[in-house]
C-alpha cells in the first residue's frame, strides 16, 4: 500500500483548537482511504523548525510562504489572513452582522459561495481551500468596561483586527479600534491599550483572557471563521479518487470543528458565569441599532466585492 506524508504546520494560538481539527481531519481521511496509506504528521512551527528547517525560526507569518513553495502541504488559517494576501472577495466574511445564526453560516459556508471563496484563493496562489472552520466562531469582547447600550462604545478603545472591515465596524458605533493582534488582547488590557479586545468564546479561557478582562460583552457582531488549506501542487499530484476523499473528509471535520467551537463556546460563558465574570449583553433594541449603524460598512465598501456577493450569503 502506498503511503502518503502530508505536513500540516500549526500556526495560530490556541494550539489545542487546531490540533483537534487537524486530527479530525487525519481521522476521517484514513477511515475513508483504502488504496492509499495517509501519514499526517501535525506539527507546531517550533516542531517544523527543528524538524524540517535545520532549528531556523518561523513565525505564523511564513505559514503561507512555506505553503506556496511546497515547504507543508496542509495548514489552517484565519479566513481574514487569505483574504489580504490571496482573495479580497473573502474578506465578506469579516463583514457585520452577514450571518443570522450557525445555521445560515453552514448554508453559506458548504454552499456554493463557500466553494467559490475557497476556490479563489488558488486563483493567484499556490494554495486551495478545502472548509471552512470556525477556531472561534462569533465574536465578542472580554473587557474592563460593560457594553450594556450602543452608546457605551463611544470613545471605547478596543482591540480590533487589522483589516478595514473590523475596523470601520467600530468606528460605524463611535468606538475607537486599536489594530493588534488577537495574542495581544491581554498585554493591550494591562498595558491600558485599550479597554477590551475582539475576540471568541472558545478562545477566552484558552488564551487566558478572563484573567485580564472583568467583563465578557456577547455582541455576536460578526464570525470568527478560518479554513483547512491544501498546497496547489501536492493536491494535483493526487488522483480524482482521493482529491474527492479528502475534499469529503475536510467537509466533515470542518463540521465537527464547528460544532466543537460551538460547544466550548457554551461551556466558556457557564463556567464565567460561575466564576462570577459577568456576561453583558445588549438588549434586541441596541442590537438593531448596532445592525443599523453597520450599514455604513456596506456602504463604504459597496464596490470592494464582486457584485452580487453580499446579497447571495444574506438572502
Amino acid at each position: 500500500m502506498k503511503t502518503i506524508n502530508i505536513r500540516w504546520v500549526i500556526a495560530h494560538e490556541p494550539l489545542s483548537l487546531f490540533i483537534r481539527a487537524a486530527a479530525s481531519f487525519a481521522k476521517a481521511i484514513n477511515s475513508k482511504s483504502t488504496k492509499q496509506k495517509i501519514e499526517i504528521e501535525i506539527m507546531t512551527l517550533s516542531q517544523y523548525s527543528e524538524r524540517y528547517n535545520n532549528g531556523v525560526e518561523v513565525t505564523k507569518h511564513d505559514l503561507l510562504d512555506l505553503m506556496n513553495t511546497g515547504k507543508i502541504e496542509m495548514s489552517q488559517m484565519y479566513t481574514t489572513w487569505l483574504a489580504e494576501k490571496y482573495s479580497s472577495d473573502m474578506h465578506v466574511l469579516d463583514m457585520p452582522f452577514l450571518f443570522k445564526d450557525h445555521d445560515h453560516a453552514q448554508d453559506v459556508l458548504e454552499g456554493e459561495v463557500g466553494n467559490e471563496l475557497l476556490a479563489s484563493l488558488s486563483e493567484k496562489s499556490n494554495v486551495l481551500g478545502l472548509a471552512f472552520t470556525y477556531s472561534g466562531g462569533f465574536r465578542m469582547i472580554p473587557a474592563n468596561k460593560a457594553i450594556r447600550t450602543l452608546e457605551d462604545f463611544k470613545n471605547t478603545s478596543i482591540r480590533s483586527n487589522k483589516n478595514p472591515f473590523a475596523m470601520e465596524t467600530f468606528r460605524s458605533v463611535g468606538a475607537i479600534p486599536v489594530a493588534r493582534e488577537l495574542e495581544e488582547i491581554n498585554e493591550g488590557v494591562a498595558d491600558g491599550l485599550f479597554v477590551g479586545g475582539e475576540s471568541a468564546w472558545p478562545r477566552v479561557y484558552p488564551l487566558e483572557q478572563n484573567k485580564f478582562s472583568t467583563v465578557m460583552n456577547d455582541t455576536q457582531h460578526s464570525l470568527f471563521l478560518t479554513s483547512m488549506i491544501i498546497q496547489k501542487d501536492f493536491w494535483n499530484s493526487l488522483d480524482p479518487e482521493l482529491q474527492t476523499l479528502m475534499r469529503e473528509s475536510a467537509v466533515y471535520a470542518a463540521r465537527e470543528e464547528r460544532a466543537e467551537s460551538i460547544k466550548d463556546g457554551e461551556e466558556a460563558k457557564i463556567k464565567a458565569k460561575s466564576e462570577g465574570i459577568e456576561i453583558v449583553s445588549l438588549s434586541k433594541e441596541d442590537m438593531k441599532k448596532f445592525e443599523e449603524a453597520t450599514q455604513s460598512v456596506y456602504e463604504k465598501f459597496h464596490n470592494y466585492f464582486t457584485p452580487g456577493l453580499i446579497s447571495r450569503i444574506k438572502n
